[in-house]
Parts: C-alpha cells; structure tokens; sequence
C-alpha cells in the first residue's frame, strides 16, 4: 500500500501546483486590455489568447514558473518565428496603441513589441513602475512622444531599445541612472536637445546608438570615461565643437560613427593610434589640420571615412604600414601631394581621393 502512497501525493502535489501557477485573472485581464488597443489584421497572433490560462500556449506570453505571473511578453513582427513562415509572409503588420493596461503586469521582465510598423502613440508613463523589467524593445513601430521622464526608475533595465520610431523630447535626465544598462538603440528618431554631460555614467553601457536624431552641443568628455563602450553612433545629427580628444584611448572602442554632424578642430591623434577601432565615420563635417601621421602595423581599419571635411596636407605615408585598410575615402577635402605608392592605396578607386586641392599619382594623374 505504501509504494502507491508516494506517488499518488506526488501527483496530487503537481496537480496542486499547477493549479497554484496558473496565470491570474487580473494579468490576463491586463493582457485582453493590451489586445483590445491593437489590430492585427493578416497573422492571427492573437488567435490562441483564449481560455482562462494565460500561461498556456498564449502567443509570445511567458510565465514565471515559480509564481504563475506574466514576465515575458515577446511579440515581433519580423523574426523567423513559424507563424511568419508559415503565412508565407516576411513581416507582420500591426496598427493601434499600447495599452496602459500593460503596466498592470506589474512582474514582467521582458516586453518586446518590435517591428509592427503601424504602432502609434506614446509609450505609457506608466512603464517605469514595471521594477522589474531588464528589457524594453519597441523598436520599428510608429511611437510619439517623448521617452518617460522616470525612465531612470528601471533600476533593472539591460536593454532600451526605441529605434526607428518618432520618438521626440530631449533625452531624459534620469536616463543616466541606469546604471545595469547595456544596449541603447535610439536611432532614427526626432530627439533634440543635447547627450547628457553625464552620459558617462553609463558604466555598463556597450552600445550607444543615438544615429539620425536631432541632437546638438558637444559630444560630452565623460563618454571618455565608459570602458565597456565598443559601439559609438552618433552620425546625423547637428552635434558642434570638437572631437574629445581622449576618445580613442578606450581599449574596447571598435566603431566611431561622427559622420553627418557639424564638429569642428581637428581629428585627435587617439583616434587613429587606437589598436580597437576598426571603423572610423567622421565625413561630412567640418574637421580641418592635417591628418594625424601615426599609423603603424598594428592598424587596422575596415573602414576609414574622412571625406567632405577641411582636411590639409599630405596624405600620411605610414598609412602604408596598416595591416589592413579596407575602404578609405580622403575626398572632398584640401588635400595635396602625392599619393603613397603600395597598399592600401594600390587597391582604391579614384573616387576615394576626389576633390581635392592639388592630389597627384595613382589611381588620379600622375604628378608633375
């Protein structure tokens, strides 16, 4: 009798709890409000949100085993998930707005709603009470409106991803005071005012990508200080002032996007000596001196763009010592001399060196 005992607690147990963490009303009322606020017209993604259970096979919800509550919410309209594919489509579509209703889920850690195209309005104010959330990815939707001003309250948060919205506003103060954040993606959006000066706190910071704003003042000295930072993009914007000049002294750097902005001065010599960086974008603005001659065998540059600037002087011979320079454009500047015979100058085009002051030799005419 006592070995059909165990099992039989055991089952009566699991049963229990199962039942225990099941999805609870009131985040599956959360989740129908969220719904209601969107259209989803060509996948049915919405399709298996029925039934009591929350937890159970709902499309893109994930529970917390341990409590039952609602912690990851993951909708993406282009990803190789099977309800693409087998629609035969590349990409979804989803208009409407996101609900406050959300914030009721008060232990989501994760909420992705990426790439619908057709999603407006603001972010919710109240997100920043989720104390929980590690990732917010809205990336690819039509969202107006500033960031949170609170958005510093997300003590948790890794990931802030807003990119290719219209998001508008200054960045937020608080911004800086996250201090776990890892990946921050505002690309593509019309956010004005200035990068914080603290903009350096962000000690844990991997991934600054600001591109296509229309942010202005000076890139902030304390960006100096970010060690982790291995991704710098703050190309076409209306930035002024000049190149910090310890910027290249971070070990971790390997791309620099200035490109498309108003800087002035010269271009630091840190840049160009650092042993990290393999792309380098400072086109399109208004760097002027001579090009710091300072490379060595240890350089190595997949891209190196310094055209449409002020630039003077001769090309740098020891350009020619690099181990690897893959795409070099020294055009549209007040460049002259000759052209360095040899790598990596043997393999450009002439539209690498045009429009320039008095450029002579190989791949242009040949010197007087």
């Amino acid at each position: 009798m006592a070995r059909f005992f165990v099992p039989l607690v055991l089952a009566i147990f699991l049963c229990i709890l199962s039942m225990a963490i099941s999805c609870p009303p009131s985040d599956r009322a959360a989740l129908m409000d969220f719904k209601a606020g969107l259209s989803e017209p060509y996948l049915g993604i919405f399709s298996s949100w029925t039934g009591t259970d929350c937890c159970s096979n709902w499309y893109g919800v994930n529970c917390d085993p341990t409590n039952g509550r609602v912690a990851d919410l993951t909708l993406r309209g282009e990803s190789e998930d099977p309800i693409l594919t087998q629609s035969g489509r590349t990409s979804g579509l989803m208009s409407g707005k996101l609900s406050p209703s959300i914030c009721k889920l008060d232990r989501l850690s994760n909420l992705v709603v990426a790439d619908w195209k057709q999603i407006a309005g603001p972010i919710p104010d109240c997100i920043t009470s989720l104390s929980f959330l590690r990732i917010l990815d809205l990336p690819g939707n039509r969202l107006t409106g500033p960031i949170p001003s609170s958005i510093g309250k997300l003590s948790h948060l890794t990931v802030l991803n807003l990119a290719d919205n219209q998001i508008n506003g200054q960045i937020p103060a608080s911004l800086t005071s996250l201090s776990d954040l890892k990946h921050l993606d505002l690309t593509n959006n019309r956010i004005s005012g200035s990068v914080p000066s603290n903009f350096g706190d962000l000690k844990m910071l991997s991934r600054a990508l600001l591109a296509r704003n229309q942010l202005s003042g000076s890139i902030p000295d304390s960006i100096n200080s970010m060690n982790r930072l291995a991704d710098l993009d703050l190309a076409g914007n209306k930035l002024t002032g000049s190149i910090p000049a310890d910027l290249g002294s971070n070990s971790v750097l390997s791309s620099l996007y200035l490109d498309n902005n108003k800087l002035s001065g010269s271009i630091p010599s840190t840049l160009l000596q650092s042993k990290g960086l393999g792309i380098l974008n400072l086109s399109k603005n208004a760097l002027e001196g001579e090009i710091p001659d300072v490379f060595d065998s240890k350089s190595y540059f997949m891209m190196l763009d310094l055209a449409y600037n002020k630039l003077s002087g001769n090309i740098p011979h020891s350009l020619s010592s690099a181990t690897y320079v893959g795409h070099l454009d020294l055009s549209h500047n007040h460049l002259c001399g000759s052209i360095p015979a040899g790598p990596p100058y043997d393999h450009l085009e002439a539209t690498s060196f045009a429009s320039n002051a008095c450029l002579c030799g190989f791949p242009l005419s040949k010197c007087e």
